[in-house]
């Protein structure tokens, strides 16, 4: 007689699931040798903390458009677990979460340490997971564990994406599991079928209309925006009527923002001519994108105002148009769709160099791609050397992923990127930590590409043993780390009143050695692209520890 952990592992499969992303414990462990069984379907990668499994697996939900399956002990799960779950949610990306009430049979009211049942003496991790899943299942029953599975995968991929959780009480993973002839079992996929919403066809011919009679129309492109069918389709309709394209900051890169069309990244760390941009705008059409106060200033009426401005909003969710700001047409729908229509339709082509004369005015006044002279103490560089670097080195082989804080400001204000889908940011939570583990996912998914990762040396000792990882998977990446020996961003933010944000002098190269990766110091921006040049031609990570002025600021980074 099957067992409840192997028919959750051949629901896994069947669900689509191709890799786990786990640190194991107990519920997790006991299904293990049916992982085992199943390796030749199944990949489970192992990591060094819930916390990288649960960032690897949200990015390989990204980067695929499939569920990235994470895998953890329910206390732990649903704590050092939690980062990753939560920036897929605030994200939209799909992800599934495997977890158990960490109890024994019998026990799970008796207070046993690691317990999270929800009764006396335990915490609850069905409580927990809810306030940060779209779904979360408990399954006390063999056949609910292969229901409750089918049903995650089902809701981390209807939209709005982001995770489900599955919670099975522990001692249900190794029962034997009998046939049942009431509540009978299905394939997977029936579950898993659905049609997304189509855009409304008069809808769409109205906001066509818009356009033609817009002087100067502006893009907002956001998430939703990001995969290269949509990619592909947003620059040959911007381009063919030249509408400007401006986008939030998880749209970053979306396009090539060399192109005409490009205005940058919206925000008050974005580029002052993506807001200007904005702000000039008679209609603005957003794609994919929430209007987040976050990126548009917090509602400055300078960049975005209702009345002033037509607005008009695509979105896969009737609950995201007219949801920041109030909306004047609301289209439901992808927005491969809507722009695949649009391609057909006369946009404004007479206004089409008047348009692009307007863009590279405010271009060129608001210095868009402009990477400012700036000084470093002798033997640092300043974060303008690092964005200088970067635009030298990537090609359209490589990825870049970023983590949060200075680096990250400079990055997605000032660099302009060629190749659209290139870069991966954290655009939920926005965590320090992400960068890394972000970067092996990455790897993984892309394994022809040479995956580049700026991380600040915060972000860097939160989760470096995502090397390990890296190292034991046969995943050379390239790590720089923005050296500067604190936390930057606070640091400036709080001027000249400094505690706690000074971290003592950390060698990440020699950290990096000791994990089994190639670790190279630098202290010049020469220095800088020969150790990235060395790192691609690397068959293991490499780490380069570039020394990072402490006096660089990001105060600087935007004028509006």
């Amino acid at each position: 007689m099957p067992t409840t952990k192997n028919a959750i592992v051949e629901t896994l499969i069947d669900c689509g699931a191709k890799h786990a992303f786990t640190l194991p414990g107990l519920g997790v462990t006991w299904m293990l040798d049916e992982f085992h069984a199943q390796r030749e379907r199944i990949d489970v990668v192992l990591t060094r903390s819930e916390q990288i499994a649960s960032v690897m697996a949200q990015v390989y939900g990204r980067l695929t458009g499939r569920p990235g399956l994470f895998m953890g002990q329910g206390p732990f799960a649903s704590s050092t677990g939690a980062f990753g779950i939560l920036e897929s949610y605030f994200a939209g990306t799909p992800m599934v979460v495997l977890t158990d009430t960490s109890c024994y049979d019998g026990f799970g009211m008796y207070g046993v340490y690691q317990t999270m049942t929800g009764d006396y003496g335990a915490a609850d991790v069905r409580a927990v997971l809810k306030t940060m899943t779209k779904f979360t299942a408990y399954a006390t029953e063999p056949h609910e564990a292969v229901y409750a599975t089918q049903l995650a995968f089902k809701h981390a991929q209807l939209p709005r994406q982001g995770p489900a959780a599955v919670v099975l009480k522990s001692p249900i993973i190794r029962r034997e599991m009998p046939e049942q002839t009431r509540v009978r079992l299905y394939p997977s996929a029936g579950y898993q079928a659905f049609t997304p919403a189509r855009p409304d066809a008069a809808a769409v011919a109205t906001l066509a209309q818009y356009l033609r009679d817009a002087q100067q129309p502006v893009i907002v492109a956001g998430q939703g925006c990001q995969n290269e069918a949509t990619r592909s389709l947003l620059a040959d309709v911007a381009q063919r009527a030249g509408i400007a394209v401006a986008t939030s900051y998880s749209g970053k890169g979306v396009i090539d923002e060399t192109l005409p069309i490009a205005a940058g990244m919206l925000g008050t760390w974005g580029a002052a001519s993506a807001n200007r941009m904005l702000g000039k705008a008679d209609l603005v059409v957003v794609l994919g994108a929430s209007l987040g106060p976050d990126y548009l200033r917090f509602r400055d009426e300078g960049v975005i105002a209702p009345g002033r401005q037509r607005i008009v909003q695509v979105d896969v969710d009737p609950r995201n148009a007219g949801w920041v700001y109030p909306v004047d047409l609301a289209i439901t729908g992808l927005a491969d769709d809507v722009l695949r229509v649009l391609a057909t339709a006369d946009l404004g082509s007479t206004r089409r160099e008047a348009r692009l004369a307007g863009i590279a005015r405010n271009n060129r006044e608001h210095g868009f791609g402009v990477v400012p002279e700036t000084a470093a103490a002798p033997g640092t560089m300043h974060y303008a050397d690092v964005v200088r670097a970067l635009d030298r080195f990537l090609t359209p082989t490589d990825m870049l992923t970023l983590d949060a804080g200075t680096n990250r400001i400079w990055v997605t204000s000032r660099l302009r990127l060629r190749t659209p889908g290139q870069l991966v940011v954290p655009a939920g939570i926005g965590g320090m930590g992400w960068g890394l583990p972000a970067a092996v996912a990455t790897k993984l998914v892309h394994p022809q590409r040479n995956v580049v990762s700026l991380i600040g040396d915060g972000g860097a000792a939160m989760t470096f043993t995502a090397l390990s990882t890296a190292v034991q998977r046969g995943l050379p990446i390239t790590v720089v780390v923005a050296n500067n020996g604190g936390l930057g961003m606070v640091r400036d933010n709080m001027k000249e009143r400094r505690i706690a944000v000074d971290f003592p002098p950390t060698d990440f190269a020699r950290m990096a050695e000791g994990l089994g990766c190639r670790g190279i110091r630098v202290e010049r921006p020469d220095a800088l692209l020969d150790a990235m040049a060395e790192a691609r031609r690397a068959t293991v990570p490499v780490v380069i520890d570039a020394a990072i002025d402490p006096a660089a600021s990001h105060v600087p980074v935007s004028d509006y």
